[in-house]
């Protein structure tokens, strides 16, 4: 009997979640303030946009496929698995990421997808957000030096100083990783921390080889998605300079980056905000970017959180 009842309240409960994640879907959507007349407008001024939206979601699975491809090199020292087994993971993480503040959902999402070892893949799923995180850093500091330049009146010494702040993170990323072998050693030597060490030790198991290959992977998942973003401003008719287009978009994502996500909105807000904030010195009409960055969202998160929906279903979630 208490094995049936068991069964009964994780079906009841996966079915709330669904169902939940799937209300919150449409209410979300439904609260957007999007003037189609101006999508409309936009649209009708540009040349073939079926073209941009085309290039625009077929990047998505490349999008999330470098990531899963992230996951997998990370994973290989907490267990074997697949690449397609990975992709599921990290469309499951997407899904309860889109609900769940910070990293929680994400890393969920993925460790709940493994059959052993989830305490560990713990440690993989931070080391990975870890590394993209690193990486939008660097593109970052180089494009805020990129805007700078391009919006005059921004290169005061705030923004002088936010550089100086940017270039020494990116360099003391470089530092950590030189010395992560010796701050794993110092914490598991720490009583109080040593009963998480199951957690992160997992970090102090890669190699300089497996760091290279996941910040490489990192780094064109990085441009992946900065593509995205310009067929998403060609798409609603704009056209900037390529300087303008690359710092303004590396600096969006920086903000976005850093950003934590503690609403249920899952960074929407953010990514919009940051975006009329670094456009505003080009003249770009305010209407027309938040079409761009809607319709990013759209691609680049609603679409694989649809698709992600599926296996949340049949996640498991005893051991």
């Amino acid at each position: 009997m208490s094995l049936k009842s068991g069964k009964k309240f994780i079906f009841w409960a996966k079915t709330a979640v669904f169902v939940g994640l799937v209300v919150y879907i449409f209410y979300v959507v439904r609260q957007q303030p999007v003037d189609w007349s101006v999508i409309q407008a936009q649209l009708r001024s540009v040349n073939h946009p079926g073209r941009w939206v085309v290039a625009l979601f077929l990047l998505t699975p490349i999008n999330w496929g470098f990531e899963a491809l992230k996951w997998q090199i990370l994973l290989r020292r907490v267990e074997t698995t697949t690449f397609a087994d990975a992709y599921k993971g990290v469309l499951v993480g997407v899904s309860l990421g889109f609900a769940l503040p910070a990293q929680l959902g994400d890393t969920a999402g993925r460790v709940l997808s493994l059959p052993n070892h989830r305490a560990k893949a713990i440690g993989a799923s931070m080391v990975s957000g870890g590394m993209q995180f690193y990486v939008a850093l660097v593109f970052g500091t180089v494009a805020w030096a990129y805007h700078l330049s391009a919006a005059p009146e921004r290169n005061n010494t705030t923004g002088q100083w936010l550089s100086m702040i940017l270039i020494t993170l990116s360099l003391g990323g470089v530092v950590f990783g030189l010395l992560r072998y010796r701050l794993i050693n110092w914490l598991e030597n720490r009583p109080t921390l040593r009963r998480f060490s199951e957690y992160w030790n997992v970090a102090g198991q890669y190699s300089d080889m497996d760091i290279i290959r996941a910040l490489s992977v990192a780094a064109l998942r990085y441009v992946v998605f900065s593509i995205q973003f310009y067929l998403a401003m060609r798409l609603v008719g704009l056209n900037p300079s390529p300087n303008v287009a690359a710092s303004g978009i590396g600096v969006v994502f920086l903000v976005k980056t850093i950003t934590p996500a503690f609403n249920l909105l899952s960074d929407l807000g953010v990514r919009e905000a940051a975006s009329l904030w670094v456009f505003a010195p080009f003249g770009i009409p305010a209407p027309v970017l938040l079409t761009a960055t809607l319709t990013l969202w759209v691609a680049n998160l609603l679409t694989p959180v649809l698709v992600g929906l599926i296996w949340v279903w049949k996640l498991k979630i005893s051991r």
